[in-house]
């Protein structure tokens, strides 16, 4: 979304904040396309991330911001260096954003000398973001995760992802179902299996944990000189749930060896050596697990491509209405990859049997 905001409202809007000195430069900042960014230099060349929410992540901003604010508080008494943590700067009159008929606004501490490494420069920083993201999930071990929103209700809850796709193909809306017969009885196929962590987790056998749900490379600031990494970002997912769906969605996208949205489902495979080298980094940054969580890891990948696959295909049926399409059949080549993950899974039960 493209800023229609005056460079004047702009500067109105940042010096609602807590800032250091006033605004002097406010520019567009980042690649990211649901928040609108923008980078804020003050008079003491201070730097700061002001940001636009989306409306699309939640209507609840307020328990959003709660969550951020409990989350990256907590990480702060965890953390020795600064940069290691998101820093909310609460407006002026102390709190955590500033409502307004433009959007609702917050600001964070601008991160120096860090940066994005995607795409990744070799296989060393895939592992090292097993590390950071496992490193994420251990430092809220303590967390009460409980007391967080639950900002997408049912968000990695597979059985519900499959009563969705159970509606979709009932109704048929878009008179698709015909045309994806393979594709339909290969996901009914995995449904009972794919519901299973699910179930250890109403069972109580699966420890409810603070989780991030955004687990891309993307979302990991590493440090510019010595490129470890020094932050996990974008935390408006982050809400209770299981640890196999962080770990399981980086291997699903930072693992595959063709984007998500490859027509050509002979290039789709799971890289293996890569799935092995972020599992070493995530549970050694993670040795909070327990045995049965750290047993079911690789279910977590399996789990996490059935649900996307199944979302994909739903969302086809339906006729597109959730996920950004740039041709008729894109979330059809979307389900495809996914189930091909899938299938290149199944061949090693070894890893990937549960």
């Amino acid at each position: 979304m493209n800023t229609l905001l005056t460079n004047e409202k702009q500067a109105q809007i940042a010096e609602r904040f807590d800032l250091d000195s006033p605004a002097v430069r406010i520019e567009p900042f980042g690649t990211g396309h649901i928040n609108e960014t923008l980078l804020v230099t003050t008079q003491k060349n201070t730097r700061y991330i002001l940001q636009r929410i989306s409306p699309l992540l939640t209507k609840d901003v307020d328990g959003l911001m709660k969550n951020i604010r409990a989350v990256t508080d907590f990480l702060e008494t965890r953390i020795s260096d600064p940069r290691g943590v998101m820093r909310l700067i609460p407006t002026k009159d102390g709190h955590s954003y500033a409502a307004d008929p433009s959007g609702n606004w917050r600001v964070y501490a601008y991160i120096e000398n860090s940066v994005c490494l995607l795409p990744p420069q070799d296989e060393t920083v895939f592992c090292k973001s097993g590390i950071a993201f496992g490193h994420f999930v251990d430092l809220l071990k303590d967390f009460p995760a409980e007391t967080l929103l639950e900002t997408i209700p049912d968000f990695h809850n597979t059985p519900f992802r499959f009563r969705q796709f159970h509606d979709a193909l009932r109704e048929d809306r878009a008179g698709r179902k015909k045309e994806v017969r393979k594709e339909i009885e290969f996901l009914l196929a995995r449904e009972k299996k794919a519901g299973r962590l699910q179930h250890l987790r109403d069972a109580g056998e699966l420890p409810v944990r603070v989780t991030h749900n955004d687990t891309k490379l993307d979302n990991i600031l590493f440090d510019r000189e010595t490129l470890e990494p020094l932050c996990v970002i974008d935390l408006d997912t982050v809400m209770p749930g299981l640890v196999h769906y962080d770990f399981g969605d980086s291997i699903r996208s930072g693992a595959a060896t063709a984007p998500e949205d490859e027509k050509d489902l002979d290039k789709v495979a799971l890289n293996l050596h890569l799935f092995e080298i972020y599992r070493e980094g995530f549970l050694k940054a993670c040795p909070s697990l327990t045995l049965l969580e750290t047993e079911l890891l690789p279910a977590g990948a399996w789990t996490i491509t059935v649900e996307q696959g199944a979302r994909f295909l739903t969302d086809y049926l339906n006729g597109d209405p959730y996920y950004h399409t740039a041709y008729p059949d894109h979330n059809l080549v979307r389900c495809r990859t996914q189930l091909k993950l899938v299938s290149d899974m199944e061949k090693h039960p070894e890893i990937f049997g549960f």
